[in-house]
């Protein structure tokens, strides 16, 4: 004890040695509550993640189940014919001429 004072010294000591170990645990302390925090923002971040997944295999139902619909809702037979007369058709070729003949006439 450096200066004389009216309390007993076993009290400085004992207030003094409890200061000295506060301040030597702060950095065990604070380091534990970033780890604390880190591992709630991962905990947070993975939450995250499965419900976006979640969500993505909800979505990818969704459109199967309207893509489902829509084959169930045409007739096979008459979707077939309309492609084969397309596919025959000569609608293409003349499209193909009016372009070119339009792109002759502007130059």
């Amino acid at each position: 004890m450096a200066i004389p004072t009216a309390v007993n010294g076993q009290i400085t000591d004992a207030v003094t040695q409890s200061n000295l170990q506060v301040l030597g645990q702060a950095p065990a302390m604070a380091m534990s509550a970033v780890y604390q925090a880190m591992a709630h923002s991962t905990g947070i971040l993975f939450q995250n993640t499965v419900n976006q997944q979640q969500q993505a295999a909800i979505c990818g139902l969704a459109a199967t189940n309207q893509g489902v619909m829509q084959i169930y809702s045409l007739n096979s037979m008459a979707a077939a014919a309309a492609s084969a007369k397309v596919a025959r058709s000569d609608g293409p070729a003349s499209l193909l001429l009016l372009l070119l003949a339009l792109k002759a006439l502007k130059s």
